[in-house]
């Protein structure tokens, strides 16, 4: 089981929309382009912005989507701005 929960990171994601607005993120296929994007940029060689020692490249781009540290932008921006 993935740890945290699709719902938990939509939800982290989507905390800044004010009320009335479209949320950012709206499907699990978002969550899980915005984490293999930024998975594939730590492989290439960006800086882990939450500690990853010992840990796979998607994990440690889940926590940082988790932890606030990795912000997903809507259609009319980037997919995703660190």
């Amino acid at each position: 089981m993935l740890h945290p929960s699709y719902a938990d990171l939509i939800r982290v994601v989507n905390s800044g929309v004010e009320e009335g607005e479209d949320p950012v993120v709206n499907s699990r296929y978002s969550i899980v382009m915005a984490t293999s994007k930024r998975a594939r940029q730590i492989i290439a060689g960006d800086e882990e912005l939450v500690d990853g020692r010992g840990k796979k490249p998607l994990s440690v781009a889940v926590e940082e989507l988790n932890q606030g540290e990795v912000k997903i932008l809507g259609e009319d921006n980037t997919d995703e701005e660190e």
